[in-house]
């Protein structure tokens, strides 16, 4: 069967465009052409609107790949969103305060949030959760907790990489997780202060911890470290108190009284 110049010159052309759009990378674009052009064909779509979704298309595999590069980054320990946070279960949370926080609007003015209660009140789950907006809303951040922050901290400067570290640090929105929950090395505390202290006024941190304000400078061993970290991180910040029942134990406790009602349904 020939082909008629007229379609040698249409698929010539349409190889030429395909070649043209993987030239410039758009790679998600070359591979749709040719669906895009034959929904065009059958609904009758203008060549700007066709050309629109073509590039639709290209944008949202961009924008999908951005997040999962931001969200490896970020190395969040779960998947957490503010969807996934209970309120009803947790009244010891300030749900007003924590959905102001997750319209992110800390984070134009270099603001801070702490997150201070006892453990397994749902510290960590929140401070995921407002991590996760962030990085969706096209924010860099960074998950840590303080022990391993005061660890990397404490290996850069025997390896001599101690700016190239304190870079790191100040670069990204920060979490900070489970402050006070282990104790810290001897310069720990003075590793997280020099964090803190290049990130004052400059970039938002999120910290999680078990130990009351008041009581930092016995946590810390030195009071005059403590003092001067709580003055920047305050200096502007959101604090949300929970004292509340265990979040988690209630979610083993659930757990629990399902796997009963399920032996106790058997055997009856």
């Amino acid at each position: 069967m020939s082909t008629s110049p007229m379609q040698m010159s249409e698929a010539r052309r349409f190889q030429q465009l395909r070649g043209h759009l993987s030239y410039l990378k758009l790679n998600d674009a070359a591979e749709a052409l040719n669906r895009v052009l034959d929904q065009a064909r059958t609904e009758r779509i203008s060549l700007t609107a066709a050309l629109e979704r073509l590039l639709e298309i290209e944008v949202e595999a961009t924008e999908a790949r951005r997040l999962a590069a931001r969200l490896r980054f970020a190395c969040l320990p779960e998947p957490w969103t503010l969807n996934d946070f209970d309120f009803a279960a947790q009244p010891g949370v300030d749900e007003k305060l924590i959905r102001d926080l997750a319209t992110l609007r800390f984070l134009d003015d270099a603001s801070n949030v702490l997150l201070v209660g006892p453990p397994g009140v749902g510290k960590t789950m929140l401070a995921v959760a407002l991590a996760r907006a962030a990085v969706e809303a096209g924010n860099r951040v960074y998950f840590t907790t303080a022990a391993e922050l005061a660890a990397k901290c404490h290996k850069a400067a025997l390896e001599g990489r101690w700016k190239t570290c304190m870079n790191f640090f100040a670069g990204p929105k920060l979490v900070i997780d489970e402050l006070g929950y282990l104790p810290l090395p001897e310069d720990g505390a003075s590793a997280l202060f020099q964090v803190i202290n290049q990130r004052y006024l400059k970039s938002s941190t999120i910290l999680t911890t078990n130990v009351g304000i008041a009581d930092w400078a016995g946590a810390f061993g030195d009071a005059t470290v403590a003092a001067a970290m709580l003055d920047r991180l305050l200096h502007r910040a959101a604090v949300a108190g929970i004292d509340g029942p265990s979040y988690r134990l209630r979610g083993h406790q659930n757990q629990a009284e399902a796997l009963r009602a399920g032996v106790n349904a058997r055997v009856s």
